[in-house]
């Protein structure tokens, strides 16, 4: 009988560790697909990522007996999961070649903040005023970030504020999908989409090259990690409390921090630890008051 080393520890830490993990994972992701963007087109890197996720998923897909093609994926809320998929995608990817990552990072982490508004406002879901209240002071984080009007507002951040955009839509278009679909066929869609929506950048200007040996190995190591990030974060939200396992969903701003300055050369101004913090604490306070609501 094979014993996982994790198995002695409840299931809150376990799932902690995960989302850590998954963190980690999603870090080196977008480095190494910022280290790619200066000498390989974007839409080939999207391409390449996006066929190496069906493959993983399809797989997957087929070993727990799902089809690979159901016309569930022509649903309205699976259309819209895959525009917003695509828009956050492209958006944020394209952000990365253009702002420093940890900046970038920041902004992402407004997404569950997002959400909750979204679920709010399209699903009825119940959000008090303290929510709401903390949902605002993570809207003001976000734009402690950009700060728009300043002298040093960068209009390029702006890339970033629609990819967070565009995950957040996936997340609520994920919660109207249709049920009978598996978590390995919402894979399947989502980077088919993606890997579409590289052909088609590669096609209409962006073009493509030979990659050399060395940007072979790094694109399969960007796949492998965002695959990998993708498959702790599911383990995550399957173990534990949401309330204890998703605030550390924030570690990625840690982790990006420390990659960004160790392999760009970033270091985070005042501006973007300050809208951070605003932005970490609301969704922590948000999470945890999302949690007791659902307990009571």
């Amino acid at each position: 009988m094979r014993i996982s080393p994790l198995s002695g520890l409840n299931d809150n830490i376990r799932g902690s560790l995960f989302m850590v993990a998954s963190m980690v994972g999603f870090t080196l992701e977008d480095s190494l697909i910022k280290h790619l963007t200066a000498t390989m087109p974007l839409g080939q890197i999207l391409m390449m990522i996006g066929l190496t996720g069906i493959v993983f998923f399809g797989l997957r897909a087929r070993s727990q007996g799902d089809t690979l093609w159901t016309r569930s994926y022509l649903s309205k809320q699976m259309l819209w999961r895959s525009f917003f998929e695509v828009t956050g995608r492209l958006s944020y990817t394209a952000s990365l070649m253009l702002v420093p990552l940890t900046l970038a990072t920041a902004i992402l982490q407004a997404t569950p903040l997002v959400v909750v508004a979204g679920a709010a406002v399209l699903f009825g879901e119940q959000v008090g005023w303290r929510r709401w209240t903390a949902i605002f002071v993570g809207f003001l984080g976000v734009l402690v970030i950009l700060r728009p009007g300043l002298e040093d507002f960068t209009p390029l951040s702006i890339l970033s504020l629609i990819g967070m955009i565009g995950f957040a839509g996936r997340d609520l278009a994920t919660r109207a999908a249709p049920p009978q679909l598996s978590n390995m066929q919402l894979g399947v869609a989502g980077f088919s989409v993606l890997s579409i929506a590289g052909i088609i950048l590669s096609f209409t200007g962006m073009g493509m090259v030979l990659p050399s040996g060395k940007e072979t190995l790094v694109l399969g190591s960007t796949a492998v990690c965002g695959i990998a990030a993708y498959q702790f974060l599911t383990m995550a939200m399957r173990t534990g409390e949401v309330s204890s396992v998703t605030p550390w969903r924030y570690s990625r701003l840690i982790f990006a921090a420390i990659v960004g300055f160790l392999m760009f050369g970033e270091a985070p101004d005042s501006f973007t630890i300050l809208g951070s913090v605003m932005i970490v604490a609301s969704g922590v306070f948000t999470l945890k008051r999302s949690a007791k609501r659902g307990k009571a």
